[in-house]
């Protein structure tokens, strides 16, 4: 019995990965059952994506692969391979936050916040597709993510303000 090989428990192996979070590349090694929202948050410490449902019923857990929003909670990280992964983390550049994380901030599209981090992946989403959409394209934008505290009207103001404050800005850094 001596010479026996020992088999790693299932819980003991290890899975590697490289992909790009918040646009730095990063290797990591974990559990090969978890999904990409623990990976994120219990391996590599990002912790703005949060926890929620766990059902990909709420949008809590929300981030962008290869520039697409999704459920992070019901992706497996070992489908994250060579793939481009943004969280909330992400969105500010320079010290500076991104317009629809400054536009939750002023217009109150966040109260208890849970919530807020997947809605405003999501709405980036939308913004990178459509830069100018109707009040009705982000409601069913949105539809996916849950909020039990604003009742909603901040929120679809929150990301009116953004599109007005990036069109702005892309006025006033043009050439003339």
């Amino acid at each position: 019995m001596a010479n026996e090989q020992l088999i790693p428990a299932e819980s003991e192996k290890k899975a590697h990965i490289c992909l790009a979070l918040n646009g730095e590349r990063v290797d990591v090694s974990f559990a090969p059952y978890k999904t990409l929202l623990e990976v994120i948050r219990e391996d590599l410490n990002h912790t703005g994506t949060k926890h929620g449902c766990e059902l990909g019923e709420c949008g809590a857990c929300t981030v962008l692969l290869d520039g697409e929003p999704v459920l992070s909670c019901l992706v497996l990280a070992l489908e994250c391979d060579g793939r481009d992964v943004i969280t909330i983390e992400g969105l500010a550049h320079d010290g500076e936050l991104h317009p629809l994380q400054d536009a939750f901030a002023k217009m109150g599209g966040s109260q208890c916040g849970y919530c807020t981090p997947g809605m405003i992946v999501t709405a980036k989403a939308l913004l990178d597709r459509n830069p100018h959409p109707s009040h009705d394209e982000i409601r069913e934008a949105l539809s996916g993510n849950l909020c039990r505290c604003t009742g909603y009207l901040q929120i679809f103001d929150s990301v009116e303000a953004a599109i007005t404050q990036i069109s702005d800005r892309k006025r006033t850094d043009q050439p003339k």
